[in-house]
C-alpha cells in the first residue's frame, strides 16, 4: 500500500492541498507500494505555513464571515503517481479511491499545490477535467502558462522563462558571456537547458557545456562531466531546474572540477534548503543565488520557533524530522529503528520539546511566503464569490466552484506605489522581485543580500540595484589575487535603467569569456568556432575607430576626421596648405619673390633714371617700363598662393597671374614686331615707315592683353575658382586648396599665354640676326624659350602632384618664368649701363 501523510480539518468550505515534504519515494514490491523517504525540514515548513495561514484566516472576521475554511492535505513526496492518487483520494473521500464519485459531505472548492512542476502538471491535467481551481506555490514550468489547457491554474511564483531572463541580464551586466549549465537528467532538464540556452543566446551569451545529473550514481558520467568542466575556460556555472537530491549529489561529486568557479543558483536553490547545513555546502561557497523577495510575518516566525511535537503528538512526519535532526527516539518503532540503524547507535528518547526554530541554519521565508500568498488568494476570491452570490448556502458555493478562477483572475492588490494591479498576470503567474544573495561560509555560514532584480512584463523592463554591501568573489583562474572584494564604491548599478551598469575605474570582476576581450581600437571577427562568443580581435580598418572593448564593428570616422594612433577616437585631420610660417618651402618662396621684386624695382629705377640714353630708348622705353611693372607684380602674385586659401584669393591668384603674364608676353611681342618693322622701314620708299611710331606697339600690347582680360573676367563670372577641402587625397590630412571652377577656362587662359609666347618666340627667332643697335630679338628668343620650357614642363608636374605641392609647382613656374624674362631682357642692359657706360652713347652708335 502507499504510505500517506494526511492532514484534515473540517470546515464549511474545504480546500484541498498537495504539498511536498519528503524528497523522494522508494518503490517496494509489489510495484504499487510507495514509501516516502528523505523529509526536508524546509519543505515541512511550507506545510506548517499552509496550516498556519488557514488558522489565521478563520480568525479574521472580515474574510468569509460566519464561515470556516477546512482543509484536506496530503504529501506527494515529489512523486507524480502519489500526487494523482492524493487528488483522487481528496475528491473521493475516505476509503477506496473511486474516480467521479464522492462519499464525503465536505465539499472541496479548490486546491493548493504542488511545489514542483513534475507533480503539479499531472494534478493540473486532472483538476482541469472537473474543473477545479488550483494555485501552486512553487511550480515554474512554462507549459502551465497555456490558458487554453490550464484555464483554472494559477501560481504565486514566476515561470522559468522569467527567471532565465533575469539570470541572462545579470550575466550580461557583468560581461560573463561564456558559461556552463548543470541540470537534471530528465525531460524537464532538457527543456530547461534549451530555454536557458535560448535566453542566453538572445543576450549574446554562449554555453560551453551543459551537464545533466543521473538519477543513480554514474561514475562514467561524473568522470566525463569533470573533464568537460576542467577543460572549459568558463568561470560561471548556472544551475537550472528545481532542487533534487540526485542533482545535489551530482554537484557535490563535481566539487573538485568546479573548484573556484562561481555558481549561479536559481530560486529553487534558495537558502532555506537544508542541504546547505552540512559539510557539502563548501561547493556553494561564494555562489550567487536568485531568491524570490518575501515579506516577514512575525506571527508566523514565532509559530515556527515554538513549534514542537508535544503540541502535535499525532504528527508522525514531524516526529521523523525531529529524529533525523536531533538524533533522538520519537517513540515510533519504525522510525526509531530505521534511523538508529543509519546512525549506528541506540537513540536516546526525545524530550518532546525540541524546537523547530533550532533546525534552521538559514531562517528564510521564501516558499512559505509564496504559500501564504496562495492561501490568501483562495480565501479572498472565495470571499468575493460569497458576497457576489448574496451570502447563499454552502451548497450554492460548491455548485459555483467552477467559477472560482474568474474571481482569482479579478484579484487586485496595491503595488509599492499604491496603484491597484492584478495579482496574477494573464498567464496565471504572479510577478515578483528577485533578491540576489551571496553565500559566504567564513567566518560563519550566511547569505548576504547584495541586490535586487525585477522584470516588469507589461513594460518589458528590467530593473536592478545593488545594496551597499560587499560582494565577495572566488579567486577566478584569470585573476591574480586570492580574493577580490568589490564594494559599492567600486560597482554601482543604476536603478530604473534597462540593462545599464555603472562602473568605476579599478573595479575588478571575475571574467568568464571564451576569448580575451578586444581592446578599444579593435573589433571582433568570427573564427571557425560554432560559438559566436569565440572570436579573434582585429584592428579597425583605416578610417574606423572603436571606443569600447569587445566592439562588434568599428565606427567610421566623419570625412573630416581620422583615427588616432590607437584607433580609439576620431581626431580632426591636419589642415594642409602652404603656410606662411610653418613650411620651409613657403619661406623660401617668400624670400625669392621679395628678392626678385626688389631687384625688378631697382632695375625699373635704373632704367627710369637712364630713360634718355640710347640703350633704353632703342626698343621703346615705355614697353620696357610696362614689362618691368608686370614682372614686378607677377613676383608679388606669389603671395596670393601662400597661406590658407579663401574664395577671394582663389579668384585673384589665377586671374592676376594670367593677366600679368599676358601683359609681359604682349610687351615682348610688341618689341619683337617693332624690331622687324624698324629694319624694313630703313629701305628707301618703304611703306613700313608709316608704322614706326608708338601707336602700333601700344595697340599690340592693348589688344593682346585685352583678350586675356576678357577670358579671365568670363572665367570669374561664369565659373569662378573657390576654396575646397580635399579629404580624399590623403588619409590623415585635409588639403585646403582652390578649385579652379572650370578646367576649360583654366586651360584656356594657360593656352592663350602659350599662343602669345609661341608667336613671340617665332617672330623673335626670325629677326634675331637683323643688324640693329641693341637688337633685343635674340634676347627675346631666349626669354620665350625659357618661358615656354618652364610652362610646358609645369603642366605634367602640376597634374601629377597633390595638395600644397601642386601650388608649389605653380609658384615655381611663375618665379622661374618671370626670372627668365627679367634676366634675358634686362640683365645685359643693366651691365652696360652700370659697367660699360661708354657703350651707351650716341657717338658709339654712330661710329658703329
Amino acid at each position: 500500500m502507499v504510505q500517506d501523510y494526511e492532514y484534515v480539518q473540517d470546515g464549511d468550505i474545504m480546500i484541498g492541498g498537495v504539498v511536498t515534504v519528503y524528497g523522494f519515494t522508494i518503490c517496494d514490491k509489489p510495484p504499487e507500494d510507495l514509501t516516502c523517504s528523505g523529509p526536508i525540514i524546509n519543505y515541512y515548513k511550507n506545510l506548517l505555513a499552509l496550516l498556519y495561514a488557514m488558522d489565521e484566516i478563520n480568525k479574521y472576521p472580515q474574510i468569509l464571515p460566519n464561515l470556516t475554511l477546512g482543509y484536506h492535505i496530503y504529501d506527494s513526496c515529489a512523486d507524480p503517481r502519489k500526487a494523482i492518487k492524493n487528488i483522487l483520494q481528496i475528491l473521493s473521500g475516505p476509503g477506496y479511491v473511486v474516480p467521479n464519485y464522492s462519499c464525503t459531505k465536505n465539499k472541496v472548492v479548490g486546491f493548493i499545490g504542488d511545489h514542483f512542476s513534475s507533480t503539479t502538471i499531472p494534478i493540473a491535467h486532472l483538476l482541469g477535467i472537473y474543473p477545479y481551481t488550483q494555485i501552486s506555490y512553487g511550480a515554474t514550468d512554462t507549459s502551465l502558462n497555456d490558458r487554453e489547457l490550464f484555464p483554472s491554474f494559477f501560481r504565486t511564483v514566476p515561470d522559468d522563462y522569467t527567471t532565465f531572463v533575469i539570470i541572462s541580464h545579470f550575466l550580461k551586466h557583468f560581461g560573463w558571456t561564456w558559461v556552463g549549465i548543470i541540470a537534471s537528467d530528465d525531460d524537464n532538464g532538457d527543456k530547461e537547458i534549451k530555454m536557458l540556452t535560448d535566453c542566453l543566446r538572445y543576450h549574446s551569451i554562449c554555453v560551453d557545456f551543459a551537464l545533466k545529473s543521473s538519477k543513480k550514481i554514474n561514475k562514467d558520467n561524473i568522470r566525463i562531466s569533470s573533464k568537460k568542466i576542467k577543460n572549459s575556460s568558463a568561470q560561471i556555472i548556472v544551475i537550472c531546474g528545481p532542487y533534487s537530491i540526485p542533482l545535489h549529489a551530482f554537484i557535490h561529486d563535481l566539487r573538485h572540477a568546479i573548484g573556484d568557479r562561481i555558481l549561479i543558483l536559481n530560486p529553487a536553490f534558495s537558502p532555506e534548503h537544508s542541504y546547505f547545513s552540512y559539510s557539502n555546502m563548501r561547493i556553494f561557497n561564494l555562489s550567487l543565488c536568485f531568491v524570490l523577495s518575501t515579506k516577514k510575518d512575525a506571527g508566523q516566525e514565532n509559530y515556527f520557533k515554538n513549534f514542537h511535537f508535544l503540541k502535535n503528538p499525532n504528527d508522525e512526519m514531524y516526529k521523523e524530522i525531529v529524529v533525523m535532526y536531533f538524533r533522538c527516539a520519537s517513540g515510533i518503532e519504525r522510525i526509531d529503528k530505521a534511523y538508529g540503524k543509519a546512525y549506528k547507535k541506540t537513540l536516546p528518547k526525545c524530550n518532546g520539546r525540541e524546537p523547530l526554530g533550532k533546525m534552521f541554519h538559514f531562517f528564510s521565508q521564501t516558499n512559505t511566503y509564496q504559500m501564504n500568498l496562495a492561501v490568501m488568494s483562495v480565501a479572498v476570491a472565495l470571499d468575493n464569490m460569497y458576497m457576489a452570490l448574496g451570502h447563499q448556502s454552502i451548497d450554492q458555493m460548491y455548485q459555483h466552484r467552477h467559477k472560482l478562477h474568474n474571481y482569482i483572475e479579478d484579484l487586485k492588490f496595491p503595488d509599492e506605489s499604491g496603484t491597484q494591479r492584478h495579482f496574477f498576470t494573464e498567464s496565471g503567474y504572479r510577478e515578483s522581485s528577485y533578491v540576489v544573495q551571496n553565500f559566504i561560509i567564513v567566518p560563519e555560514p550566511s547569505w548576504n543580500t547584495v541586490g535586487s532584480y525585477k522584470l516588469n512584463a507589461t513594460e518589458d523592463e528590467v530593473d536592478f540595484w545593488l545594496h551597499r554591501q560587499n560582494i565577495t568573489w572566488k579567486n577566478a583562474k584569470n585573476e591574480p589575487e586570492a580574493k577580490i572584494t568589490v564594494s559599492a564604491r567600486e560597482v554601482r548599478w543604476c536603478p530604473r535603467l534597462v540593462s545599464t551598469l555603472c562602473f568605476n575605474p579599478g573595479a575588478k570582476i571575475p571574467r568568464s569569456q571564451c576569448s580575451a576581450p578586444c581592446s578599444p581600437g579593435h573589433k571582433k571577427v568570427a573564427t571557425s568556432s560554432i560559438h559566436l562568443c569565440c572570436y579573434d580581435c582585429a584592428p579597425c580598418s583605416d578610417g574606423e575607430v572603436s571606443n569600447r572593448s569587445d566592439s562588434k564593428k568599428c565606427m567610421k570616422c566623419p570625412e573630416d576626421s581620422w583615427p588616432n594612433e590607437n584607433r580609439t577616437i576620431c581626431v580632426m585631420k591636419e589642415m594642409e596648405y602652404l603656410s606662411y610660417t610653418e613650411d620651409i618651402v613657403s619661406v623660401a618662396f617668400q624670400c625669392l619673390s621679395s628678392f626678385f621684386c626688389i631687384l625688378t624695382i631697382l632695375i625699373f629705377v635704373l632704367f627710369y633714371s637712364k630713360r634718355d640714353t640710347p640703350i633704353v630708348r632703342a626698343n621703346n622705353k615705355n614697353l620696357s617700363f610696362v614689362l618691368l611693372v608686370s614682372i614686378m607684380l607677377s613676383f608679388l602674385c606669389v603671395f596670393l598662393f601662400l597661406g590658407r586659401p579663401v574664395d577671394i584669393t582663389c579668384m585673384l591668384r589665377q586671374i592676376s597671374t594670367g593677366i600679368l603674364l599676358s601683359v609681359s608676353i604682349s610687351s615682348l611681342l610688341a618689341k619683337t614686331i617693332m624690331v622687324c618693322i624698324a629694319f624694313k622701314a630703313t629701305k628707301p620708299g618703304s611703306m613700313w615707315r608709316t608704322w614706326t611710331g608708338v601707336k602700333l606697339p601700344n595697340s599690340v600690347l592693348l589688344i593682346c592683353s585685352s583678350v586675356q582680360v576678357v577670358l579671365c573676367m568670363s572665367w570669374v563670372t561664369l565659373s569662378p575658382p573657390f576654396q575646397e577641402l580635399d579629404i580624399h587625397s590623403y588619409k590623415k590630412k585635409t588639403v585646403v586648396q582652390c578649385n579652379e571652377g572650370s578646367d576649360l577656362w583654366f586651360y584656356s587662359v594657360l593656352g592663350y599665354m602659350g599662343v602669345l609666347a609661341a608667336i613671340s618666340f617665332i617672330i623673335a627667332f626670325l629677326v634675331r640676326t637683323l643688324p640693329d643697335s641693341f637688337n633685343e630679338a635674340k634676347y627675346i628668343t631666349f626669354s620665350m624659350l625659357v618661358f615656354c620650357s618652364v610652362w610646358i614642363a609645369m603642366i605634367p608636374a602640376y597634374l601629377s602632384t597633390k595638395g600644397k605641392y601642386m601650388v608649389a609647382v605653380e609658384i615655381f613656374a611663375i618665379l622661374t618664368s618671370n626670372t627668365g624674362l627679367l634676366g634675358c631682357i634686362f640683365i645685359h642692359k643693366c651691365y652696360i649701363i652700370l659697367f660699360k657706360p661708354e657703350l651707351n652713347t650716341k657717338k658709339h652708335i654712330l661710329d658703329r
